[in-house]
Order: C-alpha cells, then structure tokens, then sequence
C-alpha cells in the first residue's frame, strides 16, 4: 500500500494512482490516450516521463517538437543570449544541481542581484504558475522573456540598444543556421526573439525528472529505499507534519497542470518565514503575490516548489534564506521561524497571514533525520548526469 492514498486531495489521488501503475524508465517515450481527444505530434516526443504518467499541457501556439527543444538547448547554454555576452540561463541554472544555482541570491549580467533565489528546473512543464510569487505568469512562453528583457532586476540584460546586436551573434554563428531552419521550417529569418522564447520554453517543457529511489520504490521495488526513508516518508504523508498538504501529487507540489485536468490549481502558502511588524510584513522585494494583488492577506504567499531533487538545491525558500534541508524540517516543526535580531527580526510563527498547514509539531532527532532521508531520496541521478540535457556547446 502506498501511503499516498492517504492523502484527500483529488489530484494527490491521481498521483498516486499513476505512481503506482507506472514503471520509470529514462527517456521514456508516452504514448498513453488520456483521453482529452490531443493530437498533438508532440504525444511522440522524447519527455522523459515514464509510459502512464499524464503529459503536461502544451500550448496550442507553440507546439513540442525535438528541433525547438534542440534549439532551445544550445540557446539555454550559450552566453550569447545576454546583452554583454556574459551570462547564459545556464549561469543560474546548472544540470548537476538539478538546474539551480547553489548559492542564496543570484547576479544578472550586469552585476544587479535578484531578489528570489534560482528556481530548480524539474518538471517545470507541470507547473500551474511559473514563478515565485506571480500568479499571472502560467506559461513557459510568458517566463522566458522575463530573464532576458527584465529590467527589475535584470538578468540577461537584452535591450533595445542591443537587441540587434545580440541576434547578429546568432546569425554570425553557423551551427544556429541549419538549427533555427529545421525548429522552424518555411520561415524566411527565423532567427528572432519570437522564436527563441519559443525554443527555450520547449528546451524547458523537456526537462522532467521521474527516475528517484522513491519512484522505484511505489513502482514495486522494495530495496530502493532504506528503513530510514521509509520512516521518513510515513511521516511526510502523515497529518502530524502536513508536508503532503503542500507538496502532494506526482510533482510533490500541489502547484501543478496536468493534461487530465481540467483548471489549472494555483496554490500560493504564506510558511511563516517572517513577521517584521507582527502585523505580518515581510521584506520588502520577497513579499509574494502581494506585490502583484496588493491584498494584505496575500503577503508573504509563494508558491511551493516541486520537491524532487531538493537534495541538490540548496539554499531553500524564495529567498535561500534556511541553508539545509534539516534546518527546512526545523523549521516546519517549529511552525515557523522566530527571529530574534537585526534588520528580519520577528516572529513568523505568529504571522497572521501564515498557512493552516504551517503549525508546531513534536519531532524527535531520529525522525528529523528520518524526513531528510526521505527528501534525499527524491534524488533523480539520471536527471542530473543525462547527456540529453547537458551543455551542447562542450
């Protein structure tokens, strides 16, 4: 028995349910009829997700194929793609740290730091809203210009002074040629920015990672996993700690799209992080969608992010402001953080805006480790070392 059939959320079912018929398998190609009547050539396509696993959603505008995600792939790892040549979306988003950073705030192209830590790029195609704390950003295509035309702060640092400039490397590059003609046949100069958003959200779209211990593990083998992680895997599901209630489903966030559903479920969670003037504030620049709502209940609300390969994306939270995932599992038990000095002191277990979902609970030093164990365990070595999605330029 899994202990995902625990969970009451309807979306967590059909998790569980697909966890536990599907058998992971890198690079996988699905042919499952899900019955939403698609015929998208893109059912063909290489997405690294195991047969029986429901397909993210593609837009009808943009659809999937193996030439824009090879365009988008030698697009993603190449500096030119940033105004002064510097920085590519590989500087923040690297393969071995599941596509994170490993550091608490990044540098744009041009020295300026951002004030939300590197997302990890896992499954990022499943994803209900895209970023941190802006429900209005739902597509891959509506992300990818933000990097590069971003002023606020920026990251790649494209412009309208360099623009031009910009698309003149690609055209001067020749490996771009045949890619750009073959991504998007008929076009008499698809080398544009039109087309390269395009590229890079199907490069993105591609990145999916389901071949972890815990997978093997619901899919029938009872050696992937050690006791440890079994405890600490009983305990995630379990409603002493609430994890599942956030990040629940086959992605472990309840943040998520599917092709089988039929409204997308964007979930934000406040999880008592700060509490500047015990009213609830939080830093200005790190304030969730409240920066885009203005609702003072929505401050301090982010989305949850995808667990898988959390191991390996460390520093945590939307401003990589806990270190480890121990100290993640501390705070959780604490129901929240208690600052105590300095510039962020306040108490974030009393924030008033904080989830229901965020509250203490009684944990031994052999459970904490027991969780950690479980979060390794969603580990997907396959995902971080596959040549499919690795640097094309080395």
């Amino acid at each position: 028995m899994s202990y995902l059939v625990n969970v009451s959320s309807a979306a967590l079912l059909l998790g569980c349910a697909i966890l536990l018929a599907g058998c992971p398998q890198k690079d996988s190609r699905t042919t499952i009829n899900t019955g939403d009547g698609t015929t998208f050539a893109s059912r063909d396509f290489n997405w690294n997700i195991p047969a029986d696993y429901p397909l993210p959603v593609v837009p009808i505008s943009n659809p999937l194929t193996e030439e824009k995600f090879q365009l988008g792939k030698h697009l993603f790892y190449d500096r030119r793609l940033s105004g002064n040549g510097t920085q590519a979306c590989a500087s923040c988003h690297i393969q071995a740290l599941a596509f994170s950073d490993g550091v608490t705030l990044p540098l744009g192209s041009t020295g300026e730091m951002h004030p939300r830590h590197s997302q990890a790029l896992v499954n990022i195609a499943y994803n209900a809203s895209v970023n941190w704390g802006n429900p209005t950003t739902v597509t891959l295509e509506q992300q990818a210009p933000i990097p590069i035309f971003g002023e606020f702060p920026v990251e790649l640092g494209v412009n309208d002074d360099n623009k031009e400039a910009v698309l003149a490397r690609f055209r001067a590059e020749p490996r771009y040629t045949g890619l750009f003609s073959r991504a998007f046949p008929g076009e008499t100069d698809p080398i544009n920015f039109d087309n390269i958003i395009r590229a890079l959200a199907s490069f993105g779209r591609g990145l999916n990672s389901f071949n972890t211990p815990f997978d093997r593990h619901e899919a029938g083998d009872t050696t992937a996993l050690s006791s440890s992680a079994i405890r600490g895997m009983r305990l995630f599901f379990d409603e002493k700690t609430e994890c599942f209630h956030c990040h629940g489903g086959l992605n472990f966030t309840q943040s998520s799209f599917d092709r089988t559903q039929l409204f997308a479920e964007m979930v934000f969670f406040n999880n008592g992080l700060y509490n500047l003037d015990g009213r609830g504030r939080y830093p200005e620049g790190g304030e969730g969608i409240y920066e885009i709502t203005g609702k003072p209940e929505d401050m301090g609300r982010f989305r949850p992010p995808t667990l898988r390969n959390i191991a390996l994306t460390a520093p945590y939270m939307h401003d990589g402001s806990i270190a480890t995932l121990e100290e993640v599992v501390r705070h959780y038990a604490a129901g929240g953080r208690n600052i105590t000095t300095g510039p962020n002191a306040g108490d974030g277990r009393l924030n008033p805006n904080k989830s229901s979902f965020v509250r203490p609970f009684d944990l031994t030093e052999q459970e904490l480790q027991d969780m950690v164990a479980f979060l390794e365990s969603l580990t997907d070595d396959d995902f971080v070392t596959n040549p499919r999605f690795a640097n094309p330029w080395e």
